[in-house]
């Protein structure tokens, strides 16, 4: 999943279990629906990506900065995770508003496809309740 600095998903996906998330990275990028404002084209890109050390992979990274979004990945083995916590913390809240769907806690579809579509109606809940308040 991945969220605005709010915490609002922009992009959610599922995948297997025992699939890394370094491999979800470019689907839920390209997956971000252009973004309407009031002036000048549609933004179809976050700005900035931060991320944990298990995004840290030199391809990931040439990638998103030929899309013109600026990295901000935890370097493995040389920077700390604790300066991510400020930013993760948010991330990890919107899955906790996921998880609180008791349809999503445990899943009971077995097709994949109709388990997205409760994530997704999950996520539209979450945008619904964040913005109306």
């Amino acid at each position: 999943m991945l969220t605005e600095r709010t915490g609002l998903p922009l992009s959610v996906g599922i995948s297997a279990a025992n699939t890394h998330d370094s491999q979800g990275l470019e689907p839920l990028v390209r997956g971000i629906p252009p973004i309407r404002s009031r002036r000048g084209p549609r933004r179809r890109r976050p700005s900035k990506l931060h991320g944990d050390k298990g995004y840290d992979y030199p391809r990931l990274r040439r990638w998103l900065r030929s899309r013109g979004i600026v990295v901000r990945i935890a370097r493995r083995g040389i920077e700390s995770s604790q300066r991510l916590g400020r930013h993760r913390w948010v991330v990890e809240r919107t899955v906790s508003w996921l998880a609180g769907c008791r349809r999503l806690h445990r899943r009971y579809e077995r097709k994949a496809e109709h388990f997205l579509a409760f994530v997704g109606i999950a996520a539209t809940m979450i945008c619904y309740r964040r913005l109306t308040k």
